[in-house]
């Protein structure tokens, strides 16, 4: 490519001083004002900057900055980098291309043609640079890959002459002319540039695909890398026979000691409706199930099976109805997660096993029942009292979902008591974030949450009402009510605290203060709310 600029750049240059070989014998003075007047000098230096800092951008993201010897360097660029790295540079590269292609269009309906040819120019050497990078470190790429890649260079050195030709004119009519040209151009760019990243990721995941055929950890990680790249590659990797293959090696007991990492990358496949819909073309629900109730299995075979139990139940997934065979194992998998709980040895394992007996409970309403006959509750409560096992925010709103969707039950109420449960919801009231960070904030919020709809709903029964009131539920839901820093300006927290405090205050209504009852209790639930929400806290 630097060989081309120069060649090009060259040639404006003689162009330009064709037949001007007086020039040498002219005045200094009269030198320099004759090329000011020369267009096409005056082109050439405008666009140098550009071309060399475009140039000087590539060369330096392509070359390693180190102290070696040159020799040392070339050995390290072929062995250092794998194949993920390869990848995340391309994807690195395709989203600068991406973000300029957007930035061009938004350019463009300003007309301001300076900058639209300047970011041409840029693009072009970023598509150069990507489909030189990726083709000096990919093998085997597809015939179909180079047509696209000539296509797109092509397009892209067509749209820069275009640009060029809009900023030497500033004839309005020709400009609107060439403006419906170039918008047509820019389509047809971002067109070729998404079906070449596509097959590009579509080569990556079938490279991925064939190295696992030989089933060893390192190909099996390198899957697992690959589908952190985001959804996109996890559907191509889902269509290629991923699930298909790591089923495979699930279903073989001489690879045991790689179930762990392969139902790691499973769990990361089935985030995609494509991954659901192979995993149940291949019995995959099946399968896990065998291998949750299969004793022989190490501990982390099973919490990482119990991951993909609750990747594929997640309440978020809007593509579940079609895991029809989940429900005819659905007792053997809850009888084998809440076993998973019990004798958890870690916090790690105690959240993906509560985590996947949480989903199912919203998966389907049988699973309570299942889970009041299997003790869960008394399993679950007991847990809690083990900070080891139980060490964080996400752990307990896992347990305080499961306490929550089980209080529909009528008989939940007295398990939950017998395991001193409501001095439990009482303690996830006061929940709050020790790290700041807003994945545990969020957490908490909705521990809260949830330990007050838990109360709300058990409080229907006198005698967990009762408890409630002698623990002192009370003036801690009045607090939350009233307090916006206690709930972390919360609205749900806030609207789950008002129905709780009203299904107390109806079974002791002497727990409370007149202003309390007058505020929170005896106004229509929205008045409340509007009411605490309004409210500003005293610093004094």
């Amino acid at each position: 490519d630097s060989n081309l600029w120069r060649s090009a750049h060259k040639n404006r240059i003689n162009m330009a001083f064709k037949g001007e070989d007086h020039l040498d014998s002219l005045p200094l003075p009269v030198q320099r004002m004759h090329l000011i007047q020369m267009d096409s000098v005056q082109r050439w230096m405008e666009d140098l900057k550009l071309m060399t800092d475009c140039e000087c951008m590539c060369i330096l993201q392509s070359k390693p900055i180190s102290t070696e010897k040159d020799e040392e360097n070339e050995l390290h660029l072929t062995s250092q980098y794998s194949t993920c790295d390869n990848l995340q540079l391309l994807l690195k590269r395709a989203w600068i291309i991406s973000t300029e292609l957007t930035r061009i269009a938004q350019k463009l309906e300003k007309n301001r043609w300076q900058r639209v040819h300047s970011m041409t120019v840029r693009v072009n050497c970023h598509v150069r640079s990507m489909i030189n990078e990726y083709n000096s470190l990919t093998r085997n790429s597809s015939e179909e890959m180079h047509q696209y890649e000539k296509l797109l260079i092509d397009k892209c050195s067509e749209f820069t002459a275009f640009t060029e030709r809009c900023i030497q004119t500033e004839d309005e009519h020709i400009l609107k002319s060439m403006k419906s040209c170039i918008n047509e151009t820019l389509t047809t760019i971002a067109q070729y540039f998404g079906q070449l990243i596509e097959l590009v990721l579509t080569h990556e995941a079938q490279v991925k695909l064939s190295d696992s055929v030989y089933i060893t950890e390192p190909a099996i990680s390198s899957l697992f890398s690959l589908t952190q790249e985001g959804a996109h590659l996890c559907r191509i990797i889902a269509k290629e026979g991923g699930v298909v293959a790591l089923f495979k090696i699930c279903r073989q007991d001489c690879f045991r000691c790689l179930y762990p990492q392969t139902l790691r990358t499973l769990a990361s496949i089935c985030c995609v409706e494509e991954g659901m819909h192979q995993l149940e073309k291949v019995d995959g629900i099946l399968c896990l199930a065998d291998i949750l109730t299969d004793n022989t299995h190490s501990e982390a075979t099973h919490a990482e099976a119990a991951a993909v139990i609750a990747q594929i139940t997640s309440p978020h997934l809007t593509f579940t109805q079609h895991l029809s065979s989940f429900l005819e194992n659905m007792e053997e998998i809850l009888t084998a997660l809440v076993k998973l709980c019990q004798d958890a040895s870690s916090g790690e394992v105690f959240l993906l096993a509560s985590a996947a007996l949480a989903n199912i409970t919203f998966f389907d309403t049988m699973a309570c029942e299942i889970l009041l006959q299997l003790n869960a509750t008394r399993i679950l409560l007991s847990a809690c009292s083990d900070k080891h096992v139980v060490d964080t925010p996400y752990s307990r709103d896992q347990v305080v979902t499961i306490l929550a969707n089980m209080s529909v039950l009528d008989q939940s109420s007295s398990e939950i008591i017998r395991g001193n449960g409501v001095q439990l919801l009482l303690e996830m009231l006061f929940e709050r974030s020790s790290s700041g960070n807003s994945a545990e904030v969020a957490a908490c919020e909705r521990v809260q949450q949830k330990s007050a709809v838990t109360l709300a709903r058990l409080s229907r029964d006198p005698e967990v009402a009762d408890e409630a009131i002698k623990l002192s539920c009370i003036p801690r839901l009045i607090k939350l009510c009233r307090s916006p820093t206690e709930r972390n300006n919360s609205d749900s927290v806030l609207v789950a605290c008002l129905v709780a405090l009203r299904r107390l205050a109806v079974m002791s209504p002497d727990a409370l203060e007149e202003s309390d009852f007058q505020q929170l209790v005896k106004p229509r639930l929205v008045d409340s709310f509007l009411l605490c929400t309004n409210m500003e806290e005293s610093f004094v």
